[in-house]
């Protein structure tokens, strides 16, 4: 298989001096969600990270990294990014948004850096895969060097299972 090419996301993290590893997996089948790129990949849950994009109650967009496998707490959400509250954006909002589809959103490399947050479960973590700037490619890379390289800070995300 030829080597994919390089995305927005791969560019930002070598122009940072981030190193990563690209993991591809087939999409074909439509099954682009979390837990079917971490079966696909051959990682465990836990350390693939899915990105989601919200828009606060002024208006602001905020962008959450969290494990595949947990849902976002929209309170704790809105208070890491100092908001009375956050909702989702459309789907039909993402590529202009971002740059980037749904199953294929990238926190680095947006169309605009938005304001990132990691969830804390990453620190956990020697390495991270998130989403690689298109379906079917992922980036390995340590949670800290990554969120350096995008301005992100960590936060507690999610409602503890």
């Amino acid at each position: 298989m030829a080597q994919p090419a390089k995305t927005n996301a791969m560019r930002l993290l070598e122009r940072a001096g981030v190193p990563y590893a690209m993991h591809t997996y087939q999409a074909a089948d439509g099954e682009i969600d979390g837990l079917s790129v971490a079966h696909k990949t051959g990682t465990p849950p836990e350390k693939v990270f899915k990105t989601l994009v919200t828009r606060g109650k002024s208006g602001g967009i905020y962008v959450f990294v969290l494990p595949v496998a947990r849902e976002l707490d929209m309170k704790l959400a809105a208070k890491a990014c100092g908001e009375k509250s956050v909702e989702m954006v459309h789907v039909k909002e993402l590529l202009a948004l971002t740059g980037y589809v749904r199953g294929g959103c990238s926190p680095a490399g947006m169309k605009k850096q938005y304001p990132t947050w990691l969830d804390q479960a990453a620190l956990q973590q020697e390495t991270i895969l998130v989403s690689g700037g298109k379906i079917g490619t992922q980036i390995e890379a340590a949670p800290q060097a990554l969120a350096a390289a995008i301005g992100a800070s960590f936060a507690p995300l999610c409602r503890e299972s």
